[in-house]
């Protein structure tokens, strides 16, 4: 097999090639926009196996090479970074790196989710883009009638609410702000509404978000979410590596026995985490033991941070239901 390491970039890519024949490595810069780097791959004269480092905007590269019967290894940026000993970086230094952490088999290859996942996670991102945007306009039209002493809290996007928005005596400009925002919230709250029943649905159909949906406080969104996020439970033996993965768990800088934690680490998904501290302290009111511990935190160090903790401890939970359940998550390739 032809081993290769690949420095890629959006416009063109740095390999060093091993040829298996003569046993020299060859350097090349591929650019992709000419479509050289497609037509060096198809031109190989046996399968390869191509190592990278993890990135985005490269999932047009994943299926070329799929569709050429190649095979592509990512791997952990940091951990590849951490092995690099010299401090000259340039992009043939970093590709005959890669190259020779595969030759020497420690590439340190992570898991990447199937093309499938990857979709159902751009359904995720949309949804959860389109309701911030929403709060914005929302946030926008209500600092407009406050402006004009109205203060109507939640009660303000009620049919009543409404009707005082729209009656509201403003200038030019101000009413025709009001106007297009209004207008915007509408298309807005549209296109969520229609977001949501495609999320529901993909949720049913995937046995591991109908079992998360069993926990207390736990819905669609979230369930989903976390299928696609962790992928197959049997990557983790244990509950703090899943910690870790999302980024819940303290930072740490503990030395000469003493012990220093600070705040999480927020590595991982940050939509991910976003949902289940959302999710937390509506799961606190329905679990009666995950209500106390809530409660005990909220007063001993403030909400946010007992937040985050329910987060923390509801991630453990949904990660065990997949275990004992024994379902694989969401399907994708393995890290070897």
């Amino acid at each position: 097999m032809i081993i290769i390491g690949c420095d890629f970039h959006t416009r063109f890519q740095q390999i060093a090639m091993l040829e298996p024949e003569t046993g020299e490595v060859v350097e090349r810069r591929l650019e992709h926009a000419s479509g050289e780097a497609q037509a060096f791959y198809a031109a190989l004269s046996g399968p390869a196996r191509v190592g990278m480092e993890a990135t985005g905007y490269a999932h047009w590269f994943e299926a070329m090479l799929a569709e050429q019967g190649h095979e592509l290894w990512v791997g952990n940026a940091a951990e590849i970074r951490a092995a690099m000993v010299r401090k000259q970086k340039t992009d043939s230094r970093d590709a005959g790196h890669l190259l020779d952490l595969l030759l020497r088999d420690q590439f340190p290859r992570i898991w990447i989710p199937s093309p499938s996942d990857r979709d159902v996670r751009q359904l995720l991102r949309h949804r959860h883009k389109l309701v911030c945007l929403r709060t914005s306009v929302m946030n926008q039209l209500h600092a407009l009638a406050m402006g004009q002493g109205l203060c109507r809290k939640a009660k303000m996007w009620t049919r009543a609410g409404r009707k005082e928005l729209d009656g509201l005596a403003l200038g030019p400009w101000a009413s025709r702000r009001r106007q297009e925002l209004l207008e915007m919230l509408d298309r807005l709250n549209s296109s969520i509404e229609e977001l949501d029943k495609a999320v529901i649905q993909e949720a049913k159909n995937r046995p591991a978000a109908v079992r998360l949906m069993e926990h207390s406080g736990v819905g669609p969104v979230t369930a989903l979410a976390f299928a696609v996020t962790i992928g197959p439970v049997s990557r983790f033996r244990k509950s703090k590596p899943v910690v870790s993965y999302l980024g819940l768990n303290p930072q740490e800088h503990s030395s000469g026995g003493k012990q220093r934690l600070g705040s999480i680490s927020k590595q991982g998904s940050s939509l991910m985490r976003f949902l289940l501290v959302e999710a937390a302290p509506t799961a606190s009111r329905m679990d009666e033991e995950l209500k106390r511990d809530y409660q005990r935190l909220k007063f001993r160090r403030g909400s946010s941070l007992a937040k985050v903790a329910m987060a923390r401890k509801l991630a453990v939970r949904l990660y065990w239901k997949l275990r004992e359940a024994g379902q694989p998550g969401a399907a994708g390739s393995h890290a070897g």
